[in-house]
């Protein structure tokens, strides 16, 4: 598959734009899932499921940057971008782990509440008791907020920096700040 053409058109900023849009919402919608628990429940698999997508969306951004890096004329500011690029995708790989984490988290939290009101019985009464408690317990929680928070103020910050480095690698020096721009 040539992700490096979309239409005739380079496809690498029209990936941008969905990586731009997704890496902060996924990170924003994981942080959300880990303070409360029942958002997480309620998105339930929508959560790892974006994390995926997210993924998917970075990886194809990179590889189309990187088919059209070989193909235009950049100095150091595109270089410098190129090799910032690279860099997103094990941002977004701890994203998408953290999702299927925080969603497990989640399912374990309400199974472990089902169990304590007696409404698990049998065989998977066992698992809640081996899996749930610690996982509900207030020290993982905290561990795994922490953990959260880190990457996903990495992931921003990241995404942030790899575009302005994008832009600069664009528009340095090829605008008029006039606003003649050569329009009679």
């Amino acid at each position: 598959m040539n992700v490096g053409l979309i239409n005739g058109l380079p496809g690498h900023p029209l990936f941008v734009h969905g990586a731009v849009v997704l890496v902060p919402l996924t990170a924003l919608a994981l942080v959300v899932c880990t303070l409360w628990p029942s958002a997480a429940r309620r998105l339930g698999w929508v959560l790892p499921v974006l994390g995926l997508i997210t993924l998917a969306l970075v990886v194809l951004t990179t590889q189309s940057g990187e088919w059209l890096e070989a193909r235009v004329q950049g100095g150091a500011l595109l270089e410098e971008h190129a090799e910032m690029g690279s860099g997103l995708t094990p941002w977004v790989i701890a994203l998408l782990v953290l999702t299927v984490i925080v969603w497990l988290l989640s399912r374990a939290g309400s199974r472990w509440e089902r169990g304590r009101s007696g409404a698990a019985d049998g065989p998977a009464e066992s698992w809640v008791s081996a899996v749930a408690r610690p996982a509900s317990s207030v020290a993982v929680r905290v561990a795994v907020l922490v953990i959260v928070l880190v990457v996903a103020v990495g992931a921003v910050v990241d995404v942030y920096r790899i575009g302005e480095s994008g832009a600069k690698a664009v528009w340095y020096g090829s605008f008029s700040t006039s606003g003649s721009g050569g329009r009679g």
